[in-house]
């Protein structure tokens, strides 16, 4: 596969690429790899939910989940994201020691690589999880159960690092985020005082 890095406005945003989505056939092309997209953070959420009906003992449940979640990043980070969306993020030292973290995306999206079922897949397993992880992390605070904070923040990092490469990726590789957001919301802002003065 040839992957070239996407400047800010060559990236389709979310959304963008709908119409190309619809006209592709819903099916799973890569049917292992949308299985196991989902399968190590699911089965890292139902674990750490359902850990005292497995086991009593703390320790074989906080490795399992670890062990779970660090598969879980693997996958997606290394597998998934390049063969059912077509983007991929590393960090890559340079001759000085210095770090670059690099954001790609592929330049054509042909059919015969990537489907709207398999994006669907990608996209929803990769929001939705992390979702999980803040709620538990909150009601491990309220509950005072501190010796599972760990376990949670490890989820948290994980899910959301790979969120964060991914659509950085999505959005272009050399765009900030800070400057999308700011930009999109001073046009909200622009257009709410237009609707005021009229």
């Amino acid at each position: 596969l040839h992957y070239t890095t996407l400047q800010g406005s060559e990236a389709p945003l979310f959304g963008e690429d709908d119409d190309v989505i619809n006209t592709r056939k819903s099916n799973i092309k890569h049917p292992i790899v949308s299985f196991f997209h989902l399968f190590f953070r699911t089965s890292a959420i139902l674990l750490y939910v359902m850990c005292d009906f497995f086991s009593s003992r703390f320790i074989v449940c906080m490795v399992s989940i670890i062990l779970l979640l660090s598969c879980d990043f693997w996958t997606v980070k290394n597998v998934s994201g390049r063969l059912l969306v077509g983007l991929r993020w590393w960090n890559q030292v340079d001759e000085n020691g210095n770090s670059h973290w690099i954001f790609e995306s592929r330049k054509t999206q042909s059919q015969s690589t990537t489907t709207g079922a398999e994006s669907r897949i990608f996209w929803l397993g990769l929001i939705v999880c992390p979702i999980f992880w803040i709620l538990f992390f909150f009601s491990t605070i309220i509950s005072l159960q501190i010796k599972w904070l760990a376990v949670v923040v490890m989820g948290l990092v994980l899910q959301w690092a790979n969120l964060y490469g991914y659509v950085r990726c999505k959005v272009g590789g050399k765009s900030d985020l800070k400057d999308i957001a700011k930009g999109y919301l001073g046009a909200q802002l622009f257009k709410q005082i237009l609707c005021k003065q009229e």
